[in-house]
């Protein structure tokens, strides 16, 4: 069974754990790295989770973790962040979990359409974000780490 739980600042120990296990797995579909986080001080992690507006969750599958996924308020709009699954999380319907939440929260908040970004080349995610209904724009994304890969920015109106 999947559970969704929405976290806050004191359940930075089990974000943490999965940020690092997504940087280190997929560091290719991340802006942050690894090593900007590895050893990041209680403190920071804190903050990350107690940003103003912000949603944050952590779903498991029968009670270990298996994903995460992150939401922020952006004027009329919301932006979908940190989506990851763990790979013993994949194909049953983790990121199916994660996406409803975010969306559900992001309707919540009155947000008219809900923005992603996406590494070109990430071809599971991208498939993933399409399922939900959310369409590529032209919009150029941020540089990746490497300064030379953009975001795909992708949307989808709420």
């Amino acid at each position: 069974m999947i559970d969704v739980q929405a976290i806050g600042p004191d359940d930075w120990k089990a974000w943490r754990d999965l940020r690092l296990a997504a940087l280190q797995e997929a560091a290719f579909a991340f802006g942050s790295r690894y090593e900007d986080w590895a050893d990041a001080p209680e403190d920071r992690w804190r903050q990350r989770l107690s940003e103003p507006g912000a949603y944050q969750v952590i779903a498991s599958i029968d009670g270990t973790p298996a994903g995460m996924a992150g939401g922020f308020p952006d004027g009329d709009k919301a932006e979908l962040v940190s989506m990851w699954v763990a790979p013993e999380g994949r194909g049953k319907g983790v990121g199916n979990a994660l996406m409803r939440a975010v969306e559900d929260w992001a309707r919540g908040t009155g947000a008219t359409a809900l923005e992603l970004s996406v590494v070109p080349g990430n071809d599971p995610a991208h498939n993933l974000y399409l399922r939900h209904g959310y369409v590529d724009t032209d919009e150029p994304g941020d540089l990746m780490a490497d300064g030379v890969r953009r975001e795909l920015v992708m949307r989808k109106p709420l």
